[in-house]
């Protein structure tokens, strides 16, 4: 592809990005304002709606790892094409999902296809936007918050209106394959694949690579609980099914406001940690208002968790692209990331639902997590810039790598 080219398919891939990112939330966040009558209608209790967001998770963090092998096998474009038609498949699915195990079902679906894409797509991003990974990472990071909101204030209102939970999960379809048209006419064609399964075992043996495994898992635990249980929890104080969605929404739209501007105000130096401080900070605020006092201003405690938990998702999308020049390989470290990170990110919310069913309260899970935050802030002291080239440096024999 020449220079001319490239130039001219930017925007038309800045759209596809938009689009693309915009359909890798919804499904998760549709569950929550309409986790009451799921519950009832199929008989699944906190713990069984909790699989809802944690089997999902699971997938994104367990298949993760294959997407350098995938990309390697079949191409990014390829991959990511077929992830989005098993996305679109799975939304509309929920259509006649009225038991809950095929509810669980096209859980698992949607959980696959959104783990292929995510794996993949930070790397396209450092590819074709080479200059601007910053603006773009933060604008595509900042697109999966915003379908978060789109999908928690819209869910319960096309249920209303089609008298029908089912339907108001399944609507979510013709986004999907609005995604599925953008990729097809405008993801780039797959160049030469390079081999990315030896970059991954050497990364694998980085400890830099399981420590930002573990920051960025702590943290969107944080985000599976709160699209998990926040509306759940207002629920049993009584708010209705459009009003708890609606601070659901929020939440994500604060999340994608911040994880569209923190990564642009953090460009102006490499030291990304003062940011992600600032991030953590705003979550901390956020869990210890829902804990101790959630119905003094919960507008402000969904509103500064949705911009620490969106500006530290964005802000750690960067820092691992950071740590590596070669888009092949800070793609590959991504996906790791990614992988080990959402693993741990599915568990929070079966605590949280143990923690409820033991305690009568959400508090306790809120508090688990300003606990986990605070643990967060340590582990970044480690990320300094100076130490990038050193953590990725390849290990050699009988010598310790620094974290």
């Amino acid at each position: 592809m020449s220079n001319l080219q490239a130039q001219a398919i930017r925007p038309a891939l800045l759209a596809a990005v938009i689009v693309i990112g915009l359909n890798l939330r919804p499904f998760l966040t549709s569950i929550g304002p309409l986790a009451k009558v799921i519950g009832r209608e199929t008989g699944l209790g906190f713990q069984g709606t909790a699989l809802l967001t944690l089997l999902p998770v699971l997938l994104m963090g367990a298949l993760a790892f294959l997407g350098p092998y995938t990309q390697r096998r079949f191409g990014a474009r390829r991959s990511i094409l077929f992830a989005l038609v098993v996305l679109c498949l799975g939304t509309a699915l929920r259509s006649v999902a009225d038991q809950g195990w095929l509810l669980l079902v096209t859980a698992l679906l949607c959980g696959l296809g959104v783990a292929a894409v995510q794996a993949i797509f930070p790397g396209v991003i450092k590819q074709h936007f080479a200059t601007r990974v910053t603006f773009v990472t933060g604008l595509y990071s900042s697109m999966l918050m915003a379908g978060g909101a789109l999908g928690a204030q819209l869910t319960p209102r096309v249920s209303d209106a089609a008298q029908s939970w089912q339907l108001g999960l399944a609507w979510l379809a013709a986004p999907a394959a609005l995604a599925v048209l953008m990729g097809a006419a405008f993801l780039p064609r797959d160049a030469a694949r390079h081999r990315t399964g030896s970059d991954a075992r050497s990364l694998l043996a980085r400890p830099r690579t399981w420590a930002l495994m573990a920051c960025f898992g702590l943290v969107n635990g944080g985000y599976s609980s709160t699209v998990a249980w926040l509306a759940a929890s207002y629920q049993m104080q009584g708010w209705g099914d459009a009003a708890s969605g609606s601070l659901l929404a929020v939440m994500a739209a604060s999340q994608a406001v911040a994880a569209l501007l923190l990564p642009m105000l953090a460009s102006r130096h490499p030291d990304r940690r003062p940011w992600l401080w600032l991030t953590l900070a705003m979550q901390l605020a956020g869990f210890a208002g829902l804990a101790i006092s959630p119905t003094a201003a919960p507008l402000v405690w969904v509103a500064l968790l949705g911009a620490g938990l969106g500006g530290c998702f964005a802000l750690t999308m960067v820092l691992a692209l950071d740590h590596l020049p070669d888009p092949g390989r800070a793609g590959t470290l991504s996906a790791l990331m990614q992988g080990g990170g959402f693993l741990i990110a599915a568990l929070p919310p079966w605590i949280v639902a143990l923690l409820r069913d033991a305690t009568g309260s959400f508090a306790g899970g809120w508090l688990m997590h300003a606990a986990i935050v605070a643990t967060v802030a340590i582990l970044a002291l480690r990320f300094r810039p100076g130490s990038y080239a050193r953590a990725m440096r390849e290990p050699a024999a009988g010598l310790r790598q620094p974290v």
